[in-house]
C-alpha cells in the first residue's frame, strides 16, 4: 500500500528535490526503510545505527507524533500521510 511521505526542505536533496514521495509499508518503520531503499542518502539522516529514529528527527502519521504512539511500529494505512520534520532546538536570549 502506498503511503505519502512529506519530506522536509533539509532532506529534499536526498529525494531528488521532491517535497513528497510515495513509499510502501504497513508500519512507519517499513515506510522509512522503503524510503531509504528508494533514496539511499536518506537512510543515515533518519535512522541511527541501532535502527531507531535519530533524536533530532520527528515523524508524524497525520497529526500524531509516533514517539507517543508505537514509534517505528506505528501502523499506517492507505491515505495517511507520514511527515518527517527535523527537530528544532530553542534558544534563550
Amino acid at each position: 500500500m502506498a503511503i505519502t511521505v512529506r519530506i522536509p526542505t533539509v532532506l529534499r536533496a536526498h529525494a531528488g528535490g521532491k517535497s513528497s514521495v510515495e513509499a510502501e509499508g504497513a508500519t512507519v518503520g517499513e515506510v522509512l526503510k522503503d524510503l531509504a531503499s528508494r533514496y539511499p542518502g536518506m537512510s543515515g539522516q533518519l535512522l541511527g545505527e541501532d535502527g531507531n529514529l535519530h533524536r533530532f528527527v520527528n515523524v508524524y502519521v497525520d497529526d500524531d507524533d509516533v514517539r507517543y504512539l508505537d514509534k517505528l511500529y506505528t501502523t499506517v494505512r492507505e491515505g495517511q500521510v507520514v511527515s518527517i520534520l527535523p527537530a528544532v532546538a530553542g534558544g534563550g536570549a
